[in-house]
């Protein structure tokens, strides 16, 4: 019974594995992914409704595999079912071997599905690479077109304009041709015109010499009548005139003797009286007193008053010079002044020249510059905005004050002159000076142009030791002041030293100037300028006053010989000489002039005093160490 029973299970799964072959391979040829169930080895779960059948389309066999015959059939499913069905006979626990043989061929057929999903993947991308291959191409294709079809455009485009202007070209030969023939007309009609005004100029004029030959004979013939008619008056009325004068003259002698005579009358009465009566010389007496004290009083309260005037309306005490006068209702009256007699003591050198800066003479370049700032300050000025700080150095007596002077005259500015040499005695007083000299010039209606002299003797770097602490507290005032950029006033500094200004003093320079020594040509032109100030105008200025008939009027000088090729010479010589030098050498020449018997330049004297003031010169170089000495 028990044989009987194993051999019905061993034919039983035969048959399932038999089945689970064949459906296998069923599935498998279908390509579909249905799990076979079998009765006996799965529960009975509610299989799930079968999907829509598709429609029918013709069987597609695989006959990629090796094993696959010409039909479609592949015998490896099969030779796994019987390997399976021999596991099965010779396994202990058939049951258990077919649930493991079972999970092995679901997991087989996952992997089939998982292949089949990346074959059908890789499929999927050669169609999307196919696709974008043909877009490509049909892009590259449009574009071409659209290149060609640009290219026509452009080609027609081409075609019109070169038609376009060869239409226009003919039209401005035809153009021109009119032109010609418009201005040939037009200069035939202008010389009919000119002739026909010329005759007709003419006739006037003749008319007019006429009427004028007319006229001028009537004025004689007049002038004669009424000259004749005056002096027989005047012979008429002479007589008469002597006579009433001399009765005037009569008559005011005996009134002004009569007028003297009551005078010392009354005044010898009232002596009389008051030296007789006690009581009206007291009175006399107190009353000359109180008159004394009372004209005392009132002069010490004046100056009084006046002191405190002058410290609040009155110009600071730190400014040497000034175009705004002392006081704000004198500045009118002082810049009209300083205006005119500019105007008469430049004018032959402006006229000259044409440079407006009256006796300062430059290198080019540097007066080019000076004048740009002028014009730039005034600009500045007219449109509000901020003035720009400068710095002019060099050596002594190179024109920075002169320079500065005249740079805010051309620019319509006020300017104020001081010295640094001035701030170092006023002490601890040095600050508040400072600041009443600033609030001052903040004052002035036009702008100001503060120019200080010397700046370096206060300006100087702070950490110096010699510096004192008035002088460290004067210079950061100014530093407080010129802080900001400002629209009131334009600061110049001057100094022969600039690398001894403080840094912070140079960071408020805008604009630096160097003033070098005068060229050639400048020590020709300073030559000639005070040539003519000292020699020949130096007996042109008579005082205009009534002190010039008591004093004896200046000895005119007789220039004699002084050409410009010994000026020329005297230029070259004075090589180093500053503007200041050269002066005070046609001073010195001036002052030899007046020591000669004659008092005549000739060229003997003139190159004497010169080559006297070249040694000098070159004296004072050789003491001060800037050049060796020289053997004579």
């Amino acid at each position: 019974m028990a044989a009987a029973a194993a051999a019905k299970a061993a034919a039983a799964a035969v048959s399932a594995g038999a089945a689970f072959v064949l459906s296998s391979e069923r599935a498998h040829a279908d390509g579909g992914g249905s799990t076979f169930r079998f009765p006996g080895f799965y529960s009975s779960a509610p299989s799930p409704a079968p999907a829509p059948a598709p429609a029918p389309a013709a069987p597609k066999v695989s006959t990629q595999h090796p094993r696959t015959s010409a039909a479609g059939f592949d015998p490896a499913p099969l030779e796994r079912g019987v390997e399976a069905i021999n596991k099965l006979k010779q396994a202990s626990d058939p049951k258990k071997l077919f649930e493991f043989m079972k999970k092995q061929e679901e997991t087989h057929q996952q992997e089939i599905a998982a292949k089949k999903l990346e074959l059908q993947k890789a499929l999927a991308e050669i169609e999307l690479e196919q696709k974008r291959v043909d877009f490509e191409e049909r892009k590259k294709l449009d574009q071409q077109r659209a290149k060609i079809k640009s290219q026509m455009a452009q080609y027609e485009d081409e075609l019109k304009r070169k038609r376009l202007q060869a239409e226009h070209e003919a039209q401005r030969l035809r153009n021109q041709e009119l032109v010609k023939m418009q201005e040939e007309s037009g200069i035939r009609l202008e010389q009919i015109r000119r002739a026909t005004e010329e005759q007709i100029q003419e006739q006037r004029r003749q008319t007019e010499r006429h009427r004028a030959d007319l006229e001028q004979a009537t004025i004689s013939k007049k002038a004669m009548a009424e000259a004749e008619g005056r002096i027989l008056v005047t012979r008429q009325t002479e007589d008469v005139k002597r006579r009433l004068i001399l009765e005037e003259i009569n008559a005011d002698r005996e009134k002004w003797i009569q007028v003297i005579n009551t005078t010392f009358e009354h005044i010898g009465g009232g002596l009389r009286t008051i030296l007789t009566d006690q009581n009206k010389l007291v009175v006399a007496v107190g009353g000359v007193t109180a008159l004394a004290a009372g004209i005392y009083t009132t002069r010490e309260g004046a100056r009084v008053v006046w002191g405190y005037v002058d410290r609040i309306l009155g110009q600071p005490s730190l400014i040497r010079e000034s175009s705004r006068g002392k006081y704000p209702w004198s500045g009118f009256l002082s810049r009209a002044t300083s205006t005119l007699t500019s105007k008469l003591k430049n004018g032959s050198n402006l006229g000259k020249d044409r440079n407006g800066f009256g006796d300062v003479i430059l290198n080019p370049s540097l007066q080019k510059r000076v004048k740009q700032l002028a014009n730039a300050t005034a600009n500045t000025k007219l449109h509000q905005a901020p003035f720009r700080n400068m710095l002019f150095y060099g050596p002594p007596g190179t024109g920075k004050t002169m320079a500065a002077r005249e740079l805010a005259r051309n620019s319509g500015l006020d300017y104020a002159l001081m010295t640094g040499g001035d701030v170092a005695p006023l002490g601890s007083q040095a600050v508040t000076k400072i600041h009443q000299l600033f609030d001052w010039a903040k004052k002035s209606n036009r702008g100001l142009l503060l120019f200080i002299d010397e700046a370096d003797a206060f300006l100087c770097e702070r950490n110096k030791t010699y510096m004192s602490e008035a002088q460290r507290s004067a210079l950061n005032a100014l530093l407080f002041r010129t802080g900001d950029q400002s629209k009131d006033i334009v600061l110049a500094l001057a100094t022969n030293r600039p690398g001894d200004l403080d840094s912070a003093v140079a960071d408020r320079i805008d604009e630096v100037l160097e003033f070098p020594l005068p060229g050639e040509d400048e020590r020709f032109k300073l030559l000639k300028l005070y040539l003519d100030k000292y020699i020949i105008k130096a007996g042109d200025k008579h005082e205009k006053s009534w002190l010039q008939f008591f004093r004896r009027q200046p000895q005119k000088i007789e220039v004699k010989g002084i050409t410009d090729d010994l000026i020329r010479e005297a230029a070259s010589r004075t090589q180093g000489f500053s503007g200041r030098e050269i002066a005070k050498m046609m001073a010195s020449v001036q002052a030899a002039v007046y020591g000669s018997k004659d008092c005549e330049l000739t060229p003997g004297l003139f190159r004497e005093v010169v080559d006297y003031k070249v040694a000098e010169h070159k004296q004072r170089r050789r003491l001060a160490g800037e050049e060796p000495k020289q053997d004579a």
